[in-house]
């Protein structure tokens, strides 16, 4: 409990005040003691010399007798007063025994010195007595002079007493001890309730405190003790309103908080805020991701994991020092990402932060080349048959040609230009129904081993024809029954034979090889050839549209082939990859599932 502040400055303050008031009031004790033990002293002296002065003018005989002369100074000492007989010159005719005396003999020379200094400035009261005090050679004490006049004598005589006054008598000095004692009883007795007094405020000053930590820990739920009377109830049920208030207000801004964030975190753009350093202070999901795809690399700092491009972070520099917007297009072999950097302004129009928008428009570029590509593909492969055409209908036109075995040979050459444009047109719109699963084609349990021994029975001739040796090689035996369907599997088999005949020179091979894959539960079929093989930087792009391994030997077909052939597959949910080095051959393969259950189908 003592280890709160407010009880601990209290409770010194209580001491400190009780403390302070014995202090001055032992003091003020001390002053007043001073002063009445001083005039008690004073009265009584003056009374004694009066009683002396007056029986010595009743009856002047006893300063002329010798006997009662002594009788009177000898027995001065019982006053506590040493009573002299001085003449004008401040010489002492007659003084009690040193032994009788009730000072010392330094206290009284310096007694004596000052009444032979000051005697002629004496003032006397009506009762013809004066009186003075002056220091003693004794710390706390001073010297009471009394001087008398003597009247009825030859001479000038005076009567002088000296008397040793202290400071403090003991009376004093008791009382002084005992008010001590008392107050710091008084002190100790106090305590013990000021503690407690002090202890019942503190204690639900102490709970509205826990309270307040409790909020500031996140918990809203706990509130003040409002039971208390006075100005502590007071203050916890002004808490307590004070917390409603907050609880509903800090509730209203999480619910907007979360909305603003759930629709800042589907925003297809990342989004980064930064504040006057170029610090992230707010990051969406998708900022989080949108750079996976772009190289990384010296990501010293924590800004550059975030956004892995210097240049990026120099654009939000520039947009705070000048308080413009910043646009910037990243692009790399495998990414291209669209940067917009725009400043936050207060409202005295300084430039406070910037929000950062990004947007990955690989896809879009991609898919803009890809239209390019499609409509510079489709322009080149209609205008070659066409011009043919159009070089042999012309001549035909205008009757230039005259022999009937040259127009017969014109017109087989106008029908294989017909029917290459036809085929053509037929597989841009297969390509484009499978694409868009316009295409309906079962998938049912079938016997691949049987449609490998059809496809060995068709093409051996047309590959011995070319010089190539075709075989078919079941590396795992008899194949299970697989799912799919047996048209589109064979037109797939079709498009990878005519693709490595067309490739691969005479004296080559092309392979049909058959595995399965008990622990994928699958068929892999590869084709394999010793053709011309694909470059590195083709084999990426194989499988799309018009596109051509190698251009430059102008080898016909129209490029969609191996396209056609991915989407089929797709569409019965297998898959398909190439490997190749180029020189040595290619092998394409693809899977197809085993069935299920096959008795059904037998």
């Amino acid at each position: 409990m003592f280890q709160s502040t407010l009880l601990r400055r209290t409770m010194t303050l209580v001491i400190g005040a009780l403390v302070a008031s014995m202090f001055l009031t032992l003091v003020a004790f001390l002053l007043a003691g001073r002063s009445v033990t001083i005039n008690n002293k004073v009265e009584t002296t003056l009374a004694n010399s009066r009683r002396i002065t007056e029986a010595i003018a009743d009856c002047p005989d006893i300063i002329s007798n010798e006997q009662f002369r002594n009788v009177l100074f000898d027995s001065s000492f019982m006053s506590d007063n040493t009573v002299l007989l001085v003449d004008e010159q401040a010489q002492i005719i007659q003084r009690p025994p040193v032994e009788n005396t009730s000072v010392s003999e330094s206290e009284l020379t310096i007694a004596m010195r000052y009444i032979g200094q000051s005697l002629p400035e004496f003032d006397y009261d009506k009762n013809n007595i004066s009186y003075v005090l002056i220091p003693s050679d004794k710390s706390y004490t001073q010297l009471l002079i009394t001087m008398s006049n003597i009247s009825g004598t030859d001479l000038p005589l005076y009567i002088t007493t000296v008397s040793s006054i202290e400071d403090f008598d003991s009376v004093i000095i008791s009382f002084v001890n005992i008010l001590a004692l008392s107050t710091l009883l008084a002190a100790m007795a106090m305590l013990v309730p000021s503690y407690v007094m002090v202890n019942q405020i503190l204690l639900p000053l102490q709970n509205i405190n826990e309270v307040a930590k409790q909020f500031g820990q996140g918990n809203m739920s706990v509130r003040a003790d409002e039971s208390h009377k006075g100005e502590i109830g007071e203050l916890g049920a002004s808490f307590n309103i004070l917390a409603d208030r907050l609880s509903q207000s800090i509730n209203d801004l999480t619910i907007e908080r979360n909305r603003l964030e759930d629709i800042f975190n589907v925003i297809s753009e990342g989004i980064v805020v930064v504040d006057q350093r170029a610090v992230p202070i707010v990051v969406n999901n998708e900022a989080r991701t949108i750079f996976s795809n772009a190289h990384r690399s010296n990501l010293f700092t924590e800004r550059l994991q975030l956004i892995p491009f210097e240049e990026i972070w120099n654009d939000f520099d520039l947009c705070l020092k000048d308080a413009e917007n910043k646009q910037r297009v990243v692009e790399g072999p495998d990414y291209a990402y669209s940067s917009t950097i725009v400043p936050k302004l207060d409202p005295n129009g300084n430039c406070v932060g910037a929000i950062g928008f990004f947007r990955d428009i690989y896809d879009e570029q991609k898919l803009e080349r890809t239209r390019r590509d499609y409509v510079s593909n489709i322009s080149h492969e209609l205008r070659t048959p066409l011009q043919t055409l159009r070089g042999l209908i012309e001549p035909l036109a205008d009757g230039m040609v005259k022999k009937e075995e040259d127009k017969l040979r014109y017109y087989n050459i106008i029908l294989n230009e017909t029917m290459r444009l036809s085929r053509l047109i037929d597989d841009m719109l297969e390509l484009s129904k499978l694409q868009s699963r316009a295409v309906a084609f079962k998938s049912f349990p079938f016997d691949i081993n049987t449609l490998l021994e059809d496809l060995e029975t068709k093409f051996r001739p047309i590959m011995k024809e070319s010089g190539i040796n075709f075989k078919v090689k079941f590396n795992s035996g008899r194949l299970p029954t697989v799912m799919g369907n047996p048209d589109r599997v064979e037109q797939i088999l079709i498009i990878l034979l005519d693709n490595a005949k067309k490739y691969t020179p005479q004296g080559g091979s092309v392979t049909i090889y058959s595995d399965y894959i008990e622990s994928e539960n699958k068929v892999h079929i590869s084709v394999s050839d010793t053709g011309q093989g694909i470059h590195e930087y083709d084999i990426n792009h194989i499988f799309d549209r018009f596109f051509k391994a190698d251009r430059a030997r102008g080898k016909k077909g129209s490029g969609l082939g191996l396209s056609i052939a991915k989407e089929l597959l797709n569409y019965m949910g297998e898959d398909i990859t190439v490997e190749s080095v180029y020189g040595e051959g290619t092998t394409f393969r693809f899977t197809l599932t085993k069935a299920e259950s096959y008795d059904a189908w037998k």
